[in-house]
């Protein structure tokens, strides 16, 4: 084991053995902290980023208005499991060790490991109760019946032997939640269906999905629903509804039970990734087919988070965060735009899994009335790491530099006391599907890669979304986002020295042992954020 990982692993284990003992002295005065984390949802699916929405987001747009959006904010991977662990480590996961995937089955084990310093593990040293809520999909340890540990497939969900399984030795409580209501996989995407709630499978997988007694609107938006084994009971079509009613539980037993301690939540949620199945309720509602039906679900969902903070006198003690895993998933964003004139990746090139812009270009958009100043919209450069040092600045966290190594503070963003003039992030690492390297500098950025990273666009339906190559025989991209936002032309041969400058600084960010946080870095703490009037 790296020496920095043996001291990371130490820090985790006192943290865990100090959290008891001083968790009344150190969480006096924090606020709470909520965290909504979408599902392949693009830049251009709220109303508040896309003028020309084909559908209203009100209160999401009411969330931006009372405080601040980010502009510039992404995704660290254009695919869902490394974001995830991005959003718990603060790190890109090329700093695992293993490869960009996505789990399905009994796949794992966990991105996060025993010596990983999670976001969780972070706020419950600094008194906070825990908890987490829907999709988890950062890969989980399970046995057969003779003790060897399963592989992802499909068909592998039949060999769990849930009594060796669980409780699991990497879930949700083993990193940090208190409490945990989730499914291992994409909720209505991949197998293995079936809910584990506090490390625990309370109904094994034992019936076969069949993806044709789930509603298909318009004979297409069932699509990416696999067949697998399933428990019985395990819900579908208002799954989100299901981790939206847990999370507003905890949130309710926690405050009637220990309204002197503070929470942090996250609700992880299936809108919008495919199948689009919004709930009844919400059908028809947003004049702009399934899937505009699935975002106002989810719309409607933040505004009755909103409420609920309202209705116990805690909305001015709560910071909230919402924000995206990756950018639309290809075919809703071409059915989006053919059928309801709508871009959910909002005018950038890319989509899902491609490390063009419209792959990783996500909302980002934090409110917490009295402390951050209404309507503040900002170009400052954000990424998903940034939300491990955010809070970490916010709680009075000295984060050790062996952890949370790809993680900036953004606090000053919000607040509101950093001009956009000034950069906080000098630069930006982001990886599309296949693990491939994009690196932001200012406007310039640079793909170490040919074609998209992800997705192909010489066949199929992304065929009439092919741009010519500019520099056929490049190796890599170079883009000048401030006169060529779509990513257009290739300046690869054209700008020799600034590519040569970021090839560079890339190799160095991405080495073993690398880093692009800075180091010694230095919380803000609640005693300097002042309360507005």
């Amino acid at each position: 084991m790296r020496r920095s990982a043996i001291r990371a692993s130490a820090w985790v284990l006192m943290m865990g053995a100090a959290a008891a003992g001083s968790a009344q002295e150190t969480a006096q005065g924090l606020p709470n902290i909520v965290i909504v984390y979408a599902d392949d949802l693009g830049y251009g699916d709220l109303s508040s980023y896309n003028p020309n929405s084909a559908y209203e987001t009100p209160h999401l747009d009411r969330m931006a208005s009372e405080g601040v959006r980010f502009t510039d904010a992404h995704s660290s991977s254009t695919i869902c499991s490394p974001s995830r662990y991005s959003l718990y480590s603060g790190q890109q996961v090329c700093r695992t060790g293993r490869g960009s995937r996505a789990f399905e089955g009994p796949g794992g084990p966990s991105y996060l490991t025993p010596d990983t310093l999670t976001i969780a593990q972070m706020v419950q040293r600094k008194g906070y109760r825990t908890g987490v809520f829907g999709k988890w999909h950062v890969g989980l340890t399970w046995y057969d019946e003779a003790g060897e540990r399963l592989g992802g497939g499909f068909e592998n969900s039949l060999l769990i032997d849930y009594g060796r399984s669980t409780p699991l030795v990497d879930g949700p409580n083993a990193r940090g939640f208190d409490v945990s209501f989730v499914t291992p996989n994409c909720p209505t995407t991949d197998p293995l269906y079936c809910y584990i709630e506090n490390g625990m499978v309370p109904v094994p997988a034992s019936e076969r999905h069949d993806p044709g007694r789930l509603p298909n609107a318009d004979g297409k938006w069932r699509w990416d629903n696999d067949k697998g084994w399933m428990a019985p009971g395990y819900r579908f079509i208002d799954a989100d509804l299901l981790f939206f009613r847990r999370t507003v539980a905890f949130i309710e037993e926690h405050r009637n039970e220990n309204p002197e301690q503070p929470f942090f939540a996250v609700l992880s949620t299936q809108i919008s990734h495919a199948p689009v199945l919004p709930a009844k309720e919400f059908e028809g509602k947003s004049g702009a087919g399934a899937r505009g039906d699935f975002v106002v679900e989810l719309d409607a969902l933040m505004g009755r988070l909103l409420k609920k903070l309202d209705e116990l006198g805690i909305d001015e003690d709560t910071l909230v965060l919402f924000h995206s895993d990756n950018g639309p998933e290809t075919l809703h964003t071409i059915w989006m735009r053919e059928d309801h004139g709508h871009d959910a990746a909002g005018g950038f090139r890319g989509m899902k899994r491609d490390g063009w812009e419209g792959g990783h270009r996500v909302p980002l958009i934090a409110r917490w009335p009295g402390r951050i100043p209404a309507g503040r919209v900002t170009r400052q450069l954000a990424n998903t790491t940034d939300l491990v040092a955010t809070v970490a600045s916010l709680v009075g966290f000295d984060l050790p530099d062996e952890v949370a190594v790809d993680s900036f503070d953004l606090l000053p963003a919000m607040l509101g006391t950093r001009s956009d003039e000034e950069p906080i992030r000098p630069y930006m690492l982001t990886q599309s599907f296949r693990g491939e390297f994009q690196i932001r500098v200012g406007q310039w950025k640079y793909l170490a890669h040919m074609g998209s990273g992800g997705n192909g666009y010489d066949k199929g339906p992304l065929k009439a979304f092919a741009l010519p190559e500019t520099a056929p025989e490049a190796t890599g991209q170079l883009f000048d986002l401030a006169r060529d936002p779509g990513e257009t032309t290739n300046l690869f041969f054209e700008n020799e020295a600034r590519r040569k400058e970021l090839q560079a600084l890339l190799e160095a960010l991405t080495a073993k042992g690398g880093r692009t946080a800075p180091l010694g870095r230095v919380p803000l703490g609640m005693d300097r954020i002042l309360r507005r009037k």
